[in-house]
């Protein structure tokens, strides 16, 4: 890990100083041997305030391109192509999706030295929410609806899609410990492959801390979820992971991008994830408004019905997930914060606030009534 003066999106809706350093000039002209898209002249025009890799916008002499930039202890080749084969098939479907720009020898990802890159043709679009940071509510409940319908157009794309899980946990979303019947238990299993999770976790009464905020919430859910098949999904469906068209086209969502958090899941898990990630003001619980935009979560619903319609049991098992959802997201990022960036700080935002406090309140009126809206919605 590498600090630099680069800023990016920190935990807290704030700046911070980034992990990763900037993508560089000097490091284009050496990717310039290993892929020809980066070959010859080219000028960085934006490099990216997201915290967890770098990436930047390149001109080039055949167009501009989205380069991303991982460390290999985060993406490996392998587990990057994970991710691009999904993507390969939507496209495949006649999802928008960014294209994949493969080197000479037909390769998506490459390594060089302790990185990882991908590189992406630039899509046709406006990024809109390009400086919002995750669990920013989306700002009008159109977009909510285009954004919900765009959904239910990916999962149809994906329905035929068949891939084995994720060979990594860190940052990806899965729903393994949802479906556990006993997620402790289930999680004290994978611990010994998590060495990272697993000393973040000793010093602490984790069960206790799970058992009280967390899985208060999970009682019953495994059984309900045993008839919902694994399905590949987005698992990170922010409106900052949207391309939006603007006038004098018709607006609407023109491109799908960043698909880093991918897995088998389930389509309820994505269409929960959705809701979380943009109907609730997370990084705002305590401000004067109302955190829960029951207009935004009503609006995702809407537009995904309008293509993939939800009869009261999914509603219900939509409402039963969402308090839950970020289960094994949150203790993916404890395991990079605390393993792969050396930083306990950012670890117990996972572990605490995200984790433990985001369960803690769907307790509350405010989460119940949000909880409730969903069970109603038709």
């Amino acid at each position: 890990m590498t600090h630099s003066p680069h800023r990016v999106q920190g935990l807290a809706d704030d700046e911070v100083a980034a992990d990763w350093p900037p993508i560089s000039a000097q490091e284009i002209a050496a990717l310039g041997a290993l892929h020809p898209r980066l070959h010859g002249r080219c000028t960085l025009r934006w490099c990216s305030p997201r915290p967890f890799s770098a990436a930047a916008i390149i001109d080039t002499a055949t167009g501009a391109v989205f380069l991303k930039r991982h460390h290999h202890s985060v993406r490996s080749v392998d587990t990057l192509l994970e991710e691009h084969r999904f993507i390969e098939h939507l496209a495949r479907q006649g999802m928008p999706v960014v294209q994949l720009l493969p080197d000479a020898q037909g390769a998506t990802a490459f390594a060089h030295g302790r990185w990882t890159y991908e590189l992406h043709s630039v899509a046709p679009g406006h990024d809109l929410y390009r400086d919002a940071a995750s669990w920013t509510p989306v700002g009008a409940r159109v977009q909510a609806q285009q954004a919900g319908r765009m959904l239910a157009r990916l999962h149809q794309a994906s329905a035929g899609y068949r891939a084995p899980q994720r060979q990594t946990h860190i940052l990806v979303a899965r729903d393994d410990l949802i479906r556990a019947d006993d997620p402790i238990a289930a999680l004290q299993q994978q611990l010994p492959g998590r060495p990272a999770l697993a000393d973040y976790l000793g010093g602490r009464d984790w069960q206790r801390q799970l058992g009280e905020d967390v899985l208060a919430l999970h009682a019953g859910l495994p059984a309900k979820l045993r008839g919902v098949p694994r399905q590949w999904a987005h698992n990170d469906w922010h409106v900052s992971n949207l391309l939006w068209r603007a006038e004098p086209q018709p607006p609407g969502i023109s491109a799908v991008f960043d698909f880093g958090l991918a897995s088998p899941t389930s389509a309820l898990f994505d269409l929960a994830t959705a809701i979380e990630r943009n109907a609730i003001a997370w990084l705002a619980l305590d401000g004067p408004a109302p955190p829960a935009r029951t207009d935004i979560a009503l609006g995702l619903v809407q537009g995904y019905s309008e293509l993939q319609p939800l009869g009261p049991e999914q509603l219900g098992l939509l409402a039963a997930l969402l308090p839950v959802v970020h289960l094994d997201f949150a203790l993916s990022e404890v395991e990079y914060f605390h393993g792969i960036t050396g930083s306990t700080a950012n670890a117990d935002v996972a572990w605490y606030t995200f984790l433990l406090g985001h369960a803690r309140w769907f307790r509350s009126s405010d989460g119940q009534q949000l909880l409730d809206t969903l069970r109603g919605a038709q």
